[in-house]
């Protein structure tokens, strides 16, 4: 008698093993779906970010500062570069590759001559676009502009962009683009929806994330 109900007892906790350890992996299970199914849900994501997890996104580099034909034609004077671009440059640029960098900032580069038919996005002349294809950069964009935590208070009051993101909606609605200025540490909605956040400053982490979204997109050596 005694030897079968230890036996009992030894089958009667074997199932309840059996039990927790299958409730356990179901639980991981769904846990490990829930993380991996996040972002492509939109999950987690400020707003408008949540609802564009499907949407193309398309990132410009642009020409931050175009300086200005002399006032007289015979003029002796430099090209004045911004302090906020200079101060940038010489912190090294947010560690971008040279070959990022908008032309004519940079000591034997030449900014290219100002054209009245030039492509720009919101005022910046277009250096180059990429559409972003590849779906774990479309999803760091996306990661990088839907959380507030991203953006800190302190930011430069100009905005020279050298990059922006223009990411599409539906029913043929204008797209909603942002200016990137690392050179400003700022980013700023350039059309509508408006800036989800109180803060509009680049921390310097969030700085390279967008370098290496960049980079990975444009090459620049």
């Amino acid at each position: 008698m005694r030897g079968g109900a230890a036996g009992a007892r030894v089958k009667g906790s074997f199932k309840l093993m059996r039990f927790f350890s299958s409730a356990s992996l179901a639980a991981l299970a769904l846990a490990s779906a829930a993380t991996s199914g996040c972002l492509s849900s939109g999950g987690g994501l400020a707003q408008p970010f949540g609802s564009m997890t499907v949407a193309p996104i398309t990132i410009f580099r642009l020409q931050n500062f175009e300086p200005q034909p002399p006032q007289q034609p015979n003029s002796s004077l430099g090209i004045q570069i911004p302090p906020q671009i200079q101060q940038w440059i010489d912190a090294g640029a947010h560690m971008l590759p040279a070959g990022l960098i908008p032309p004519g900032l940079l000591p034997g580069s030449v900014a290219p001559a100002a054209q009245g038919n030039a492509q720009r996005f919101h005022g910046f002349r277009v250096l180059g676009w990429m559409a972003l294809n590849d779906p774990k950069q479309h999803d760091e964009v996306l990661d990088i502009l839907g959380h507030e935590q991203n953006f800190v208070p302190q930011h430069g009051s100009c905005m020279f962009a050298e990059f922006g993101v223009s990411i599409a909606e539906p029913n043929g609605q204008p797209p909603a683009d942002y200016l990137i200025s690392l050179s400003c540490t700022q980013v700023q909605a350039a059309s509508s929806p408006p800036w989800p956040y109180p803060e509009a400053g680049i921390s310097s982490e969030t700085a390279k994330r967008i370098v290496v979204v960049v980079q990975r997109a444009f090459g620049g050596g």
